[in-house]
């Protein structure tokens, strides 16, 4: 268990998975029963996948362009002994996936307004690039980048 090391003066501006601002949203359209996170849960603040096997198992791991965003609403939990933290929503837990919308999300490189999302196919995790761009593990996304960040901070993706 970590020791709090630092005490910040203000409060973050948000969390990864927060919306960004009041802008109009969409989810994915799910079926009667909703969408569910598959094996090992998923996390908050990614991208995901639903499985087309069942079209209810959301993973964070897919082919293809993702079915949306796992926006935060704090439904992750904590399940592991001792763990102070998490956000992944535990496995069987239903999800919500936004395809439109102003989100925060951490970027794992340097990004600059008007770049593309880019969507780890084994993750979920951003990284920013150019338009029609091809990162190695990563597929583009429908979503821009409209605050510039640099590598592991918060950016803002838009759509």
């Amino acid at each position: 268990m970590a020791f709090q090391t630092q005490v910040s003066i203000t409060p973050a501006i948000a969390v990864s998975g927060d919306f960004a601002t009041a802008n109009p949203r969409a989810s994915y359209p799910a079926g009667e029963a909703g969408l569910i996170a598959g094996t090992g849960g998923v996390t908050v603040g990614t991208f995901a996948w639903v499985r087309t096997l069942d079209g209810v198992t959301v993973l964070n791991a897919g082919t293809g362009a993702p079915q949306g965003f796992i926006q935060r609403r704090n439904q992750a939990a904590i399940t592991e002994f001792l763990t102070e933290i998490s956000n992944t929503i535990p496995a069987g837990s239903p999800i919500t996936l936004m395809t439109s919308g102003d989100y925060y999300v951490t970027c794992l490189n340097a990004s600059a307004v008007g770049q593309k999302a880019f969507a780890s196919v084994t993750t979920g995790a951003v990284q920013a690039g150019a338009a029609g761009a091809t990162i190695s593990g990563y597929v583009e996304t429908d979503f821009k980048i409209t605050r510039a960040c640099g590598a592991g901070e918060l950016t803002i993706i838009s759509k």
